[in-house]
């Protein structure tokens, strides 16, 4: 006569780490923030101090729940790959959620507003609806948030442990936040940069020349802002459908002036290309994993 099996425990849920919610934060000079924080599988259990990765946009990275379009970077799953490779350390992410309708207005990098032409710097404002306060969230971002961030988490937080990354308008912010602050970000992913800054199509009609201007005016800007390496390193890309189809000449004066400047091209920085790639968050999913295993490799 058989014996009928005990019955089969459970097998317990695989640490893939766990989330933190944020909904109320203040910082001086912006709109209300609010944050998500991953932290990574073991963190609980472990003594160790970890990376950390800040993210804009922060409620399009984890939770399809909160994101704006039912789509989201998946950004903890894309972290777990890249740390299955062995050649990536478990960080902490940092999201950072965009203030709604204020979103344009924190990311537009604060150089290039007061640089633009005239034209063009009226329609930046008509977009913005509001003054430009990047360099108030660069403030926030690399002083009292990262302070907050470094004493209530077990973080790494020298500069070649804390990077930035984000998308769009937030890809100009990640930029923004390297080149005028390289003493507290030293790696940053700014993954199809809105170079833009406005619609497209618009940009031809402020002069006769606006759109090779414009992209003269971001080469300028990394020329003069990026400096020597020293250990940094620097992720960039476009898709080439939807609003991605716009930027290649743009990302193109942007490497030539980074590759004057000394970088490396494939150590110190780089540029990819995402043929068939549209501006949406699922085609920045799909790359993320490889993003990462990059940009904050050991």
């Amino acid at each position: 006569m058989m014996e009928h099996p005990a019955r089969a425990q459970p097998e317990p849920a695989p640490d893939r780490g766990r989330l933190l919610e944020y909904e109320r934060v203040t910082a001086a000079g912006l709109p209300e923030q609010r944050l998500t924080i991953w932290l990574p599988p073991g963190y609980d259990g472990a003594t160790r101090r970890y990376p950390v990765l800040y993210m804009h946009d922060g409620h399009n990275l984890f939770d399809v729940k909160h994101s704006n379009f039912n789509k989201i970077w998946a950004a903890d799953a894309a972290l777990l790959r890249a740390m299955a490779t062995g050649r990536v350390a478990p960080h902490i992410i940092v999201g950072v959620w965009a203030p709604g309708t204020d979103r344009y207005r924190q990311y537009l990098p604060a150089d290039i507003h007061q640089a633009a032409a005239p034209a063009l710097r009226a329609r930046m404002d008509a977009v913005a609806g509001g003054p430009i306060v990047s360099q108030a969230y660069l403030a926030w971002l690399a002083g009292p948030l990262k302070q907050w961030i470094d004493a209530s988490f077990r973080t790494l937080p020298d500069r070649d442990h804390t990077a930035i990354a984000g998308s769009s308008m937030g890809g100009l912010m990640s930029c923004y936040a390297f080149l005028r602050r390289p003493d507290v970000y030293g790696r940053a992913a700014c993954v199809s940069s809105h170079w833009p800054a406005i619609d497209p199509r618009e940009v031809g009609r402020t002069t006769a020349d606006g759109e090779a201007a414009l992209a003269r005016q971001w080469g300028d800007w990394f020329a003069t802002g990026l400096g020597e390496p020293r250990g940094r390193r620097l992720w960039l890309d476009h898709g080439t459908e939807t609003l991605d189809a716009f930027y290649a000449p743009y990302q193109a004066e942007v490497d030539a002036r980074i590759a004057g400047a000394g970088w490396r091209k494939g150590s110190d920085w780089e540029s990819k290309v995402y043929p068939g790639a549209e501006h949406e968050e699922n085609a920045w999913a799909a790359r993320l994993p490889e993003i990462l295993e990059w940009l904050l490799r050991e």
